[in-house]
């Protein structure tokens, strides 16, 4: 397929918006992305849209992908191409495109999560030479009474994961995206600490933990008394999954975390 690819900032935010829903339209969950919804992403996962690339053809676009950009390293934050326009190459194009956007600011590792179900993207960066990381899981909680901790100033939790934290946050998780949240709160157990927020619709979001498997019931057993609990993008053998499972919560989705060193 032909198509002409330019900068995602070339687009109005609400062209941008559309086409990323469009683009994810049949997915396996769903996506549906408005002006706030582009704006939150730009500004929380550092997607920089002059090198996040849009593809168009005969005037229309009809695909895209977000390259988020931090100090050295990359992040594939959303790849998609709209129904007509697929199985034509163009998201291996679009890939090998951001590939050089990324060599010339001087990345050399980029990273992606893709969807268990999702074989044929996953064929796709395999084929492009990503290598299979590990195993990440979304999941939640139903909220219940109990006994809940006090909340600690969220920085001080924080210090004590990075005294206990043994792997690399996700992206979507790591360091530099809690520095974009003003809502922040933290939580300390005995063996274990907790960052977490509580969204405008009520849900308890888990950022970061670290700790034993203890520390990971009773700090969930604490937010649970919030609200409904949901976890995202947590390594398969984190205790927080073990303690979830334990307590009645459920995984949605898995996903494989996969990352490319750019020659």
């Amino acid at each position: 397929m032909t198509a002409e690819l330019r900068a995602a900032s070339s687009l109005p935010p609400g062209e941008l918006a559309a086409l990323f829903t469009r683009a994810y339209e049949d997915y396996y969950v769903p996506v549906q992305v408005d002006e706030a919804a582009v704006e939150f992403l730009v500004r929380t996962f550092d997607l920089d849209l002059d090198e996040s690339l849009v593809a168009v053809a005969d005037g229309e676009p009809v695909g895209l992908v977000n390259l988020g950009v931090r100090r050295g390293r990359g992040w594939i934050g959303g790849l998609g191409v709209v129904a007509e326009a697929r199985r034509k190459g163009l998201g291996r194009e679009l890939m090998g495109a951001i590939h050089e956007k990324a060599r010339a600011r001087g990345i050399r590792e980029i990273s992606l999560e893709v969807i268990e179900e999702n074989e044929p993207a996953y064929r796709l960066y395999d084929a492009l030479g990503y290598d299979f990381l590990r195993w990440v899981e979304i999941g939640s909680l139903d909220p219940a009474e109990g006994k809940a901790l006090p909340d600690v100033d969220w920085q001080a939790a924080h210090t004590r994961i990075l005294e206990l934290r043994t792997e690399r946050e996700p992206w979507q998780r790591d360091d530099d995206t809690l520095r974009h949240y003003e809502d922040l709160r933290g939580l300390t157990a005995v063996t274990g600490a907790a960052v977490f927020r509580v969204s405008p619709e009520g849900r308890v979001v888990l950022m970061q933990f670290a700790g034993d498997g203890d520390a990971a019931r009773e700090i969930l057993e604490s937010l649970r008394t919030l609200g409904p609990v949901s976890v995202f993008n947590v390594p398969e053998e984190d205790p927080v999954l073990a303690a979830l499972n334990d307590l009645g919560g459920s995984i949605a989705l898995r996903q494989r975390e996969m990352s490319l060193t750019l020659p």
